[in-house]
């Protein structure tokens, strides 16, 4: 399905919110859509762009970073997670994983074609998880590729594999501490158009099980990579699993190791070694 733009972030939340509703919600699916959207044209502001750079810490250039074009492209695929008989309702979902590849740097100059689907609908131990594909392609020849794993938690699962729940290992020796303050939730939530309450409000937070907000994984993800920026080569893919949530306010701690041909790092609580994100770049 070719759509005309890019749709609007606002009222897909709105949509979500009142598909929540008791009596209200439709039936939710059985299997993941048989349905791709698409839009064509996507062009970039530059002034986004800066602002996007500097909440997520990003040097100011015009080259786009790999998880901007997960911003650029998501109200896409908030579309699709939205859609009548979409197996996981957007409320409560969880993200937890995403695996982004670069095949060739973008600049800020270029036009993105857009598409999505979902796919590996699966059991898990608290509920059912599937991907959303997200491809970014310029002059047909595709230059980027997401994909993000989500969680829906059911009372009655369907099994899958379990958590080892052995000791937690201790984290790795860390190279830098930053301190993440509530409004990280809110500028992130400007900058990508992702306003789920559950990053912005108290109220929002507390509805969902969380005693305050909590930081936007994939401006974590995004964090880590503006780390390692100076380090990235050309082309590469960068695949994280998002642990435990990052609170508002509190103090993180980020460690980054070489491996190979590319990095191991992390993202820890500063205060207990918990883990926030592990990921790697190859």
């Amino acid at each position: 399905m070719e759509l005309d733009g890019l749709p609007a972030s606002g009222a897909l939340y709105r949509r979500a919110l009142l598909g929540a509703v008791p009596g209200v919600g439709g039936r939710r699916g059985g299997d993941v859509p048989g349905v791709e959207l698409a839009v064509g044209g996507v062009t970039v502001d530059q002034r986004d762009l800066a602002d996007y750079d500097r909440v997520c810490g990003f040097r100011l250039t015009d080259r786009l970073p790999a998880t901007y074009l997960h911003v650029l492209g998501f109200p896409l695929s908030l579309r699709l997670m939205t859609s009548p008989g979409f197996p996981i309702p957007l409320t409560g979902v969880v993200h937890v994983a995403n695996r982004i590849t670069v095949r060739r740097p973008v600049e800020v100059g270029e036009t993105v074609d857009f598409h999505t689907y979902a796919e590996n609908l699966r059991p898990h131990e608290r509920g059912r998880q599937l991907d959303v594909v997200l491809i970014g392609s310029i002059g047909g020849e595709e230059v980027w590729r997401g994909v993000s794993t989500y969680l829906g938690k059911e009372r009655a699962s369907g099994g899958g594999p379990r958590r080892d729940r052995g000791d937690r290992p201790a984290p790795p020796a860390f190279s830098a501490q930053w301190r993440v303050m509530p409004r990280v939730g809110t500028d992130y939530a400007r900058v990508s158009g992702d306003h789920n309450p559950i990053h912005t409000s108290k109220l929002g937070a507390r509805l969902f099980g969380f005693p305050r907000p909590i930081a936007h994984g994939m401006w974590s993800k995004a964090r880590c990579l503006a780390a390692l920026e100076p380090r990235l080569p050309e082309a590469y893919t960068v695949d994280v699993a998002f642990k435990l949530p990052v609170p508002l306010p509190s103090t993180v701690a980020f460690s980054a190791s070489p491996a190979g041909d590319g990095w191991d790092f992390a993202l820890h609580s500063a205060r207990d070694g918990r883990p926030h994100l592990t990921g790697s770049v190859r």
